[in-house]
């Protein structure tokens, strides 16, 4: 290998170190390859440090929050409950968020994977350039795969500045708004309104379809829009956001609701209404890539792309931005580059809002199984006949079951209450495995837990239901 001007050879190089580009990094090193990963900026990627991670870190503090000034109903009651959002930052930034990125490097290293700072720029279909902050070098590779992710959409009229903000800069505020304007009001500006709520701020919502979480069934929502209502945010749907005016202290955002025109001023605005993938500044097609017309890589069932040696993963290909989508297709390319005959199934990917109360989903809905041909029922057992949930003050929500109603296969769940992030895994194991409502009937679940939700509505979708 000679540095200069004459390229360093690679085997397998992986470009980005988020939970796509780290876990295809360790797969391809376990696979024997000799694996080298280019991170830009940060190891883990946007998930670990500013996004999924971080976010849920802020959910949680906000929940602890709640329950210091509000667990009468136990018999508790604190006095002079006191909010330092600088320690929860802190906390965040130094226990959550390094101890995790730093782990993650160390996974990396210890698999032998090389760590090359800079980004990374395609020459041709077997060079590239990494260009560090005072240097530059071209190497040469057999295989490469792009794991570089995406970025928040900024929207006409709101310039990501000091006031208007992106999911990033929400989460590394200084301190806790006395008002927040969310734009887009999907899983992420949900979540963090939730959030910034919980933590004390008049938060309003601007959506601009007619409901927030427009992806998630109606009966899941609504206990969203309720558990918002309690907390004193206001969600303004079908609306149209115009513009935001800075000042010294705030901003002004400018609006749209059935062809009236309104106006709020808040401490912040954050907008949060969908990312772009980050494919227009790799060279690709100097490398002969196939894009779509949305900037995502086309590639086939092993995640390749037409040029056969380059592999594309994660939020640049089509699909769910899903950290665990990325980490999945991960795996996958790495052991296709092996020479293992793998395809990617997306028959059971899970999707998870964490909101008040939670939501999740995996497999299909009744309508889409219905539109698929399928003859299905939907069996909902709800969360207030179970007593774990009692025990926990949070019966709101429930386990929907879809099946077949000639053998009782399990073909998609959903999933809203206390714990659904976890309970859904039980159920996507269930639709991966093939498995009909007695198999899970039949199986005996601890008791007493939120899992037993899973069992009692698998009981129900038999048409012998012990707690309804």
């Amino acid at each position: 290998m000679v540095v200069g001007d004459f390229a360093i050879e690679l085997d397998t190089v992986v470009i980005g170190s988020g939970p796509g580009g780290y876990v295809a990094a360790i797969r391809a090193a376990q696979m024997g390859q000799k694996v080298a990963i280019v991170e830009r900026e940060y190891i883990g990627g946007v998930c670990l440090n500013v996004g999924c991670i971080p976010s849920k870190a802020l959910i949680s503090a906000g929940h602890h929050y709640q329950d210091a000034l509000h667990s009468e109903t136990f018999g508790i009651t604190a006095e002079n409950v006191v909010l330092d959002f600088a320690k929860t930052q802190e906390w965040k930034e130094n226990k959550v968020v390094s101890t995790l990125t730093k782990g993650v490097e160390g996974l990396l290293k210890k698999n032998k994977v090389e760590i090359l700072r800079g980004e990374a720029y395609f020459n041709d279909e077997h060079t590239l350039r990494v260009m560090g902050e005072k240097t530059g070098q071209t190497y040469s590779f057999n295989n490469a795969i792009i794991a570089t992710g995406s970025r928040p959409i900024e929207i006409k009229g709101f310039k990501f500045g000091k006031r208007v903000i992106d999911s990033t800069g929400g989460l590394a505020l200084p301190e806790v708004p006395k008002k927040l304007i969310v734009v887009g009001g999907g899983y992420i500006g949900s979540e963090l309104a939730g959030a910034y709520a919980n933590l004390g701020a008049e938060v309003t919502i601007l959506e601009g379809t007619a409901s927030i979480m427009p992806t998630f069934e109606k009966d899941m929502i609504k206990y969203v829009t309720t558990n918002f209502a309690k907390k004193g945010v206001t969600i303004e749907t079908s609306s149209m956001a115009k513009e935001a005016i800075e000042t010294e202290n705030g901003v002004t955002v400018k609006y749209e609701v059935n062809g009236t025109e309104k106006s709020i001023d808040a401490d912040y605005v954050m907008v949060t209404v969908g990312r772009r993938p980050n494919t227009d500044e790799l060279g690709l097609e100097g490398a002969g890539i196939e894009m779509s017309e949305r900037g995502l890589v086309k590639v086939d069932e092993q995640g390749r792309t037409n040029i056969k040696n380059i592999f594309a993963i994660g939020d640049i290909v089509p699909g769910a931005a899903l950290a665990h989508k990325a980490s999945y297709e991960a795996k996958i390319a790495a052991e296709a580059i092996s020479g293992k005959k793998v395809a990617v199934d997306y028959k059971a990917m899970p999707a998870v809002a964490f909101t008040d109360p939670e939501l999740a989903v995996v497999g299909l809905t009744i309508a889409e199984a219905k539109e698929k041909g399928m003859d299905v029922k939907a069996s909902k057992f709800p969360l207030a006949g179970n007593g774990r949930a009692l025990s926990l003050n949070a019966t709101d929500g429930f386990v929907r079951l879809v099946t077949t109603k000639e053998d009782g296969l399990i073909v998609g769940a959903q999933v809203a209450g206390v714990g659904a992030s976890d309970v859904i895994a039980e159920l996507g194991l269930a639709i991966e495995a093939g498995m009909v409502a007695e198999d899970i009937a039949l199986t005996i679940h601890a008791h007493p837990s939120l899992a037993e939700t899973v069992m009692d509505a698998s009981e129900l979708a038999l048409g012998l239901p012990i707690h309804m």
